[in-house]
């Protein structure tokens, strides 16, 4: 249950936000927007204000923003065209389209913001606490686990894991001996580091060194910033995730990260579950980055998403006349496909984890 109404609060506020960008951006031109949808198919609830329709739909994944004259061959009467999509400059419909991905990374800056306000600058605890043992690796078969507090090595003091790592790294290969704390008691555990592959986050060799096959906790303490240094914090953040994201699809079209790690609503509900189950300032962050994520993708030269309404504009501003109505007819059929044939993909990937996992 909180896995479900997790998902469901952070998607919609995520579509909203969307959605709100493109209605404000038409507003701003003075376009006629005939609807303001979150969720697609069937009406639930809806109420008129004004010229525009406000509606909750039964399909919650996804929302959209119906203006006037926005659809291709649509008759748009002599004394509406100042209220028409269509007949707005490229530069004016350019943005109206762009406005929704622009929400989104606007709204991650925003979301970071409020957490390094109220919550301050995270960072790794100094410690030498091992978070993470892997399998087979030559920690495990010495018996270090999770948890252990490394408190020396061959005599050695140790404060801080990077002198862990330095000390491993420089072994030679040799036996090391290391004192550790687990739960009330310390104990002596001789370990011998083995060459191996150190890995970045997308699973991509960068060195050969020695290892033993542990990680450092990720224990997080939070130190309070100033306003200016929130904002400043807030602007890298958003821009380091957008890097992120962007490193992400390269390396999957690259077949580095396998396409079975693409997961759908399915597996994006379960990690909202287990975000707010570890804390809000987890939600909270989780949240920021699937804006992040949603922007980025919206923004991809695929026809029916918004960065293939911009490539339209984009030939339009250059050819300075429109595409064909049955050019753009058959993009849109192409993306509805591409489209579709992701989200079954994306739909089996989350069943396939789910079987694996009850199996």
């Amino acid at each position: 249950m909180n896995s479900l109404l997790s998902f469901l609060f952070v998607l919609g506020i995520l579509i909203f936000v969307h959605e709100l960008g493109h209605f404000l951006f038409a507003k701003l031109f003075k376009v006629r927007v005939l609807t303001f949808s979150l969720g697609f198919g069937n009406k639930l609830i809806g109420k008129q204000w004004g010229e525009t329709e406000y509606l909750l739909s039964a399909f919650p994944l996804g929302g959209y923003v119906k203006m006037y004259g926005e659809q291709p061959g649509e008759e748009i009467a002599d004394g509406e065209k100042a209220v028409s999509f269509s007949h707005k400059t490229v530069g004016q419909r350019f943005w109206i389209v762009f406005g929704g991905p622009l929400f989104n990374l606007l709204f991650a800056v925003l979301v970071f913001w409020l957490m390094f306000v109220f919550a301050g600058r995270p960072d790794l605890a100094e410690t030498t606490k091992i978070g993470t043992i892997s399998a087979g690796s030559a920690a495990e078969k010495a018996g270090l686990k999770k948890d252990d507090i490394v408190l020396s090595i061959d005599g050695n003091t140790v404060t801080v894991w990077e002198q862990v790592s330095e000390i491993i790294r420089n072994s030679g290969g040799k036996e090391l001996e290391l004192r550790v704390r687990r739960g009330g008691e310390e104990l002596t555990v001789a370990a011998t580091p083995a060459r191996d592959m150190v890995k970045n986050i997308f699973g991509e060799p960068t060195e050969e060194r020695y290892l033993l096959g542990m990680s450092r906790a990720e224990d997080v303490v939070y130190s309070k910033v100033s306003l200016p240094e929130s904002v400043m914090l807030a602007l890298q953040h958003t821009w380091s995730m957008i890097v992120l994201t962007v490193m992400g699809l390269v390396k999957m079209i690259q077949r580095v990260i396998p396409a079975s790690e693409l997961g759908g609503p399915i597996r994006i509900a379960e990690i909202a579950g287990q975000q707010l189950e570890a804390g809000w300032i987890n939600l909270i962050h989780f949240t920021g980055l699937l804006s992040v994520n949603l922007g980025i993708l919206n923004l991809l030269p695929i026809p029916i998403l918004d960065g293939g309404h911009l490539v339209f504009l984009s030939i339009e501003a250059v050819r300075r006349k429109p595409m064909g109505e049955m050019a753009l007819m058959r993009a849109q059929q192409v993306g509805m496909a591409l489209l579709g044939t992701l989200m079954l993909f994306v739909f089996y990937n989350d069943i396939a984890r789910l079987v694996q996992r009850w199996m």
